[in-house]
């Protein structure tokens, strides 16, 4: 059944809990609804850093408007994929944190919303998610306040064996974090909400940082624990997206053989859906293209060999050949969540000696910890780049990775994200059709 507030038809909804676990009702319209709409090709879209599903169906229904305009003769059916994902009700964007302000206090006690979301979102923590607020609001002078607040963080966020999130820790090796867990909790939480502090204090704009001598490391603690919900989120969409949604295309593929899938995800549903490719029955060809938008996830992800550490592989190496077609990457500069959040928060999670003393923004941070959506796919002989002008006006690559700057459209947004979730376009809608070859 249509959603009411989706603007295009046929359109399913499914859910996946944290685990992976698909909505057994859900699953089963989709399979038979397929077959019976006649479906050719079918859009999957998963969203990002976004716990609240009108938010995601309100995306999906605004970036799949143009379909059906674009692609008149095509028999197209449209999936909008909705996971347990986490936002701070103060950030600005539903993607990645704020780590970033834009001039007025910080407030580092967790608001209602924000205190709700994590419940949610980490079910069973109820007690951990009051204490970690408890001590944000109190902010106690003594050290061992923060400590404390450390361990709860990491409480909160921790996936223990045999769960299976607990799988999927490890795969973040390809940005240097330790399989035990992210290094920003192995040493003293003091420490690293000091760090913290300091990291961004120095992501300020000049007129702030001036006056900011000191910071408080309670403004850091705050940080902290967006960063471990961040670090979670980041494995929890690879569990939805190998243990959940791999499957389910497998199931599709034999309930309406002919079907063409197109996965498309923005942000960490970019690594969701990419992490589905690992989760394909042995043998099934049904994905056709892949399309990452403003993609919040290594930019080696799919090398074979990383240029810093080539006895290792990124944890999606050689899976763009699960596509019967193309990966095609859109990036674009003007993503400042992904060009200086995202390496901070790579960085501080893979190295306890934190963020200081390198460039936030360069060569030095960003060629290790960098994202796929601010530069695209690296170190993966043969991927094409192109700017979206070309990918619009000449034929695709039928296969391989394949970058395309989309900076032209991509560019709308302030601090302290900028343009990260800027991707409701149809040129963008455009570069999925081109990349499935749909008509």
């Amino acid at each position: 059944m249509a959603d009411p507030a989706m603007s295009v038809t046929p359109y399913w909804e499914v859910t996946f809990d944290a685990d992976g676990d698909v909505d057994g009702r859900q699953r089963n319209r989709l399979l038979a609804g397929v077959a019976d709409r006649g479906v050719r090709d079918l859009i999957v879209f998963a969203h990002g850093w976004n716990s609240d599903r009108s938010g995601a169906t309100s995306l999906y229904s605004r970036f799949f408007a143009p379909f059906p305009r674009l692609a008149p003769a095509a028999r197209i059916g449209y999936v909008g994929v909705v996971w347990p994902s986490m936002r701070f009700s103060d950030e600005p964007v539903p993607d990645l944190p704020r780590s970033i302000v834009d001039g007025s206090a910080r407030r580092p006690a967790l608001d209602k919303d924000t205190r709700t979301a994590l419940r949610e979102t980490f079910p069973g923590r109820v007690t951990v998610v009051e204490q970690l607020a408890r001590l944000l609001e109190e902010r106690p002078a003594e050290e061992s306040a923060l400590e404390e607040f450390g361990r709860l963080a990491r409480l909160l966020v921790e996936a223990v064996p045999p769960e299976p999130q607990a799988l999927f820790a490890a795969d973040t090796l390809v940005e240097g974090v330790p399989q035990d867990g992210p290094a920003m909790f192995a040493g003293p939480a003091a420490a690293v909400c000091e760090e913290f502090a300091r990291a961004l204090a120095g992501l300020e704009v000049p007129s702030v940082a001036a006056g900011f001598t000191v910071p408080n490391p309670w403004d850091g603690a705050h940080e902290l624990l967006r960063q471990a919900t961040y670090y979670a989120m980041k494995r929890r969409a690879g569990t939805v997206g190998e243990r959940g949604l791999g499957p389910l295309v497998g199931r599709l593929a034999r309930a309406a053989p002919a079907v063409r899938v197109h996965l498309v995800g923005h942000s960490f549903g970019g690594r969701l859906v990419s992490f589905a490719l690992r989760g394909l029955p042995e043998g099934v060809r049904a994905v056709k293209s892949v399309t990452l938008l403003q993609g919040a996830f290594s930019h080696y992800a799919f090398a074979a060999r990383l240029p810093h550490d080539p006895r290792a592989g990124g944890a999606l190496q050689g899976q763009q050949h699960r596509i019967d077609g193309p990966l095609v990457c859109c990036h674009s500069r003007h993503d400042t969540a992904l060009g200086t959040v995202y390496p901070l928060a790579s960085r501080m999670a893979g190295d306890a000696r934190g963020a200081l003393g390198e460039p936030l923004v360069g060569k030095l941070l960003g060629a290790k910890w960098g994202a796929m959506g601010f530069g695209g796919v690296r170190a993966v002989p043969g991927t094409r780049a192109c700017t979206l002008a070309e990918a619009l006006s000449a034929p695709l690559p039928v296969s391989g990775c394949v970058n395309v700057d989309a900076a032209a459209v991509v560019r709308r947004g302030g601090p302290p994200s900028g343009a990260h979730s800027d991707i409701v376009h149809p040129e963008l809608a455009r570069v999925v059709l081109a990349a499935g070859r749909v008509r």
